[in-house]
């Protein structure tokens, strides 16, 4: 099959879509599913930060895979055990099965996500991949955009377990799809590592100064971004008092406007460099950050002024992730789904820690949510900056 760039954005996004989709599906249900199970609604939500472990321990453990087997078996064997998790999911009574099948959830998720960077890195490279990898992002974003809406709607009409129905359904038409219309991307030529090798090949990438940069800026970017999704349902059905209807039309704007810095990211990937892109994202989330501690401090958090100062520091996003990801792949395109795998973990794993600071301690109001934004935002710039340096003109 020919893989032309519009081709290989297609197919790799909707495989990606299925990480937003399995976060975000249910976010619209949290209050109706905790009532389901018996638990409160902030422990429910840890298992946002259960899913995100999960999602980080698989692409960690199945990117070295990848390199070895290929990417289709990994992709498709992480497809089944997705949907068998998800129907099991569609019949738990208790807090502890929605945490177990979530987590086996997330690990079959991470098996097939960890291989979509590592596609584009097998048939491009530089800023071509950083411009695919943008353009897969803008299609995948329809996932967070449409995934509450679809999980309203199932909520209102069947009840919070057919969503889980949906996402096993979801699992089964990737199957198909990438079983039939996806060849086998890797180089066969490339040599198969060892499991020392693989942790060989971790070491290196660790160690490679500008390599972690680029792993902490996006990690920190993503962190702060769960702080968000986790503590949304909290904060906007109960503390601003949106309806689960509502809800998710105020949540896709966040998701409209990483669109828009996707589509920017591409233009501005004509005259600057993904280094340039990715400081000015990080720069932004900073500006974005402390808006939302200041409007606390001061008592002018407001829905709007809120939900304004979230969609700039999510926007970002756009800027961030996809040059983030290419500036790691420039060094690392000999293995390229270990050093996915790395950055996947690492960002996902933020991601989950910073969920388990908004959720774990039940408190009732937006400092949690607003000083775990900042906290990870100063990092990011903190850590691009002494590892990577300063960028240059293009």
């Amino acid at each position: 099959m020919t893989l032309t760039p519009g081709r290989v954005s297609l197919l790799v996004a909707i495989n990606t879509a299925l990480a937003p989709f399995a976060i975000d599906a249910y976010l619209p249900a949290m209050g109706v599913l905790a009532a389901s199970i018996g638990a409160s609604i902030h422990h429910t939500e840890l298992s946002i930060s259960v899913f995100l472990a999960g999602f980080a321990i698989g692409q960690l453990l199945f990117g070295p895979v990848s390199d070895r087997l290929g990417r289709k078996p990994v992709l498709l064997s992480g497809l089944v055990v997705f949907l068998l998790a998800s129907l099991m999911l569609a019949t738990v009574g208790s807090l502890t099965e929605l945490l177990a099948w979530r987590f086996v959830q997330a690990l079959g998720g991470g098996a097939c996500v960890v291989n979509s960077a590592a596609i584009v890195r097998d048939c491009f490279s530089g800023r071509q991949a950083a411009s695919v990898i943008s353009t897969m992002a803008m299609i995948m974003m329809l996932a967070p955009l449409v995934a509450p809406l679809f999980g309203s709607a199932m909520l209102y009409l069947s009840g919070w377990r057919v969503i889980f129905v949906f996402l096993a359904g979801y699992a089964a038409f990737l199957l198909w799809l990438m079983s039939t219309r996806l060849p086998e991307t890797r180089d066969p030529n490339h040599p198969v590592a060892s499991f020392p090798q693989v942790l060989r090949n971790y070491a290196s990438v660790i160690r490679h100064r500008e390599g972690l940069g680029y792993i902490c800026a996006v990690s920190a970017s993503f962190g702060g971004l769960f702080a968000f999704v986790t503590a949304s349902p909290f904060v906007y059905m109960e503390h601003f008092g949106l309806s689960p209807a509502t809800y998710p039309f105020v949540l896709g704007a966040n998701v409209i406007f990483i669109a828009l810095s996707n589509r920017l990211n591409i233009h501005l990937l004509k005259s600057r460099t993904p280094l340039q892109n990715l400081y000015l994202g990080l720069a932004i989330q900073m500006v974005a950050a402390s808006g939302l501690v200041m409007a606390v401090m001061t008592g002018m958090a407001s829905l709007p002024v809120v939900v304004a100062l979230v969609m700039l520091y999510s926007g970002m996003i756009g800027l961030i992730s996809p040059n983030a990801m290419a500036l790691l792949l420039d060094h690392f395109g000999h293995m390229s789904a270990t050093a996915t795998a790395l950055m996947g973990a690492a960002k996902f794993g933020s991601a989950a820690l910073a969920g388990v600071m908004v959720g774990a301690f039940e408190i009732e109001n937006l400092w949690p949510m607003v000083l775990t934004m900042l906290v990870a935002s100063l990092f990011g710039n903190v850590m691009l900056s002494r590892l990577a340096g300063r960028p240059v003109h293009a």
